[in-house]
């Protein structure tokens, strides 16, 4: 590993963990501190403008601060996962898949583009590849977590689909298990595999081996959807997992894969 992908890498770690925090649900809070600072809006706000600003205070922001200009991480998608935060706090439904579709690219879509940029790239097509990897990503968090963000008050599953199936709010938020719930996450399902194609097909050859990160995280999440399509969407008592050790076993065989240029 050389010293730009040794510092890639680091910068990625540092850029994931700070996703991370937000891949939950946003809720209010009257504090701000440096643990929650990336589950409050205005806490992260100040942390990117303090960021780009030349003034670090946060411990990942001071981390992260020599890798802004080297990798070429833009304000714009830091900026973009506010709006993403500030969608969870202000709605917890989706009247369609377009609505849907804007929250995933802020959440999940944007940190693909940040972490093609950090791990570098020759082709633009790789942007799109990071991109609608991301948006696959946080579509297989909402099928895999249906029951528990309904337990919430929340309904991810855009509410047009939910009309289309004949299936009532009042239906998720009993965890009703039935045909009609199964006809409805079958198709999320293939929507969800329809992103993971287009990412596969899109990445060029030449960028493979630089997402290689990618793969893998393609690998274990195409992995999990395939673990809900086999309990029959049954998602409501245990949502399907992946342990640890299978998903170092897949990791190591992607990057193995990876490698050789399989």
């Amino acid at each position: 590993m050389n010293l730009r992908t040794s510092k890639a890498l680091a910068a990625a770690l540092l850029l994931v963990a700070a996703a991370s925090c937000t891949d939950t649900t946003v809720e209010p809070t009257s504090t701000i501190s440096e643990a929650n600072v990336f589950n409050d809006p205005a806490a992260y706000q100040m942390f990117i403008a303090r960021l780009y600003a030349g003034q670090p205070q946060h411990p990942v922001a001071r981390a992260l601060a020599p890798a802004i200009q080297p990798f070429g991480i833009k304000h714009e998608y830091l900026a973009e996962i506010i709006d993403g935060m500030q969608m969870d706090l202000s709605q917890n439904r989706y009247l369609d898949f377009d609505a849907l579709e804007q929250y995933c690219h802020r959440v999940a879509g944007v940190v693909g583009l940040l972490a093609a940029s950090i791990f570098g790239y020759r082709d633009e097509r790789t942007l799109a590849y990071a991109h609608t990897l991301g948006l696959a990503f946080q579509l297989t968090n909402i099928i895999r977590d249906v029951g528990e963000d309904s337990r919430k008050g929340r309904i991810y599953l855009p509410l047009e689909d939910l009309r289309r199936f004949g299936y009532a709010e009042e239906d998720l938020f009993s965890s009703r298990y039935n045909p009609a719930f199964i006809e409805m996450m079958r198709f999320e399902t293939a929507r969800a595999w329809s992103y993971y194609k287009r990412a596969e097909e899109t990445l060029p050859r030449e960028d493979r081996k630089a997402m290689v990160a990618a793969e893998i995280m393609r690998a274990i999440y195409s992995t999990l959807l395939r673990k809900i399509e086999d309990s029959n969407y049954n998602v409501f008592s245990a949502p399907p997992q992946l342990s640890k050790p299978y998903k170092l076993y897949i990791a190591f065989k992607t990057w193995i894969g990876n490698r050789v240029g399989t």
